[in-house]
């Protein structure tokens, strides 16, 4: 039995709640950035995910919805094969991390939208084609799959990740890390 190489990448995600008061009604602006390594070498299966995205800015209560920028899996390996790309979240911290320093998974939620360009021939399923359907990063979740023919191939998509800022949370620079990974 042959088994493909899988490359995991994460990105850091540091989120931003400016100083102000923890009251009801009060707002905060929340700004947000990501950070990716990439890897420089080319593995028979791949995915690379971009270097940097910003969330933009938001308050307590709100949200932040924003795209993440171009993912792409790149599949050199011979014959028919399949994928799956898997994303999955760390709670982001700010602080000590204590309760009200946390924005847990489960308020960061996730959609791969449709794919943004392809080559070769094969089939490809986003898991979240639309915004309706984003999912909480709770636990991994099926970012994209694919079945593919005999030559090589290339999906691509711009996966959106809505944060919702907890109403009391204390303003500070919060940082987390959403992790892409395919096999």
């Amino acid at each position: 039995m042959r088994k493909a190489a899988a490359v995991i990448h994460a990105l850091m995600i540091p989120v931003a709640l400016a100083h102000g008061p923890a009251v009801p009604g009060a707002h905060a602006d929340v700004s947000t950035a990501v950070h990716a390594t990439v890897a420089a070498r080319a593995f028979p299966l791949e995915i690379i995910v971009p270097n940097t995205a910003d969330l933009g800015t938001g308050s307590r209560g709100g949200t932040l919805s924003a795209s993440l920028g171009t993912v792409t899996v790149n599949d050199t390996r011979s014959g028919n094969r399949t994928w799956t790309a898997t994303v999955s979240a760390t709670d982001f911290t700010t602080g000590s991390g204590s309760g009200l320093e946390t924005i847990t998974k489960a308020n960061i939620a996730y959609w791969s939208g449709p794919v943004t360009s392809q080559t070769g021939t094969g089939t490809r399923t986003p898991g979240q084609a639309t915004a309706a359907q984003r999912v909480a990063l709770t636990v991994p979740v099926v970012a994209f799959r694919a079945t593919k023919g005999p030559t090589n191939t290339s999906t691509s998509w711009q996966p959106t990740i809505v944060v919702s800022v907890p109403q009391g949370a204390i303003s500070g620079f919060y940082t987390g890390t959403i992790t892409h990974s395919v096999a």
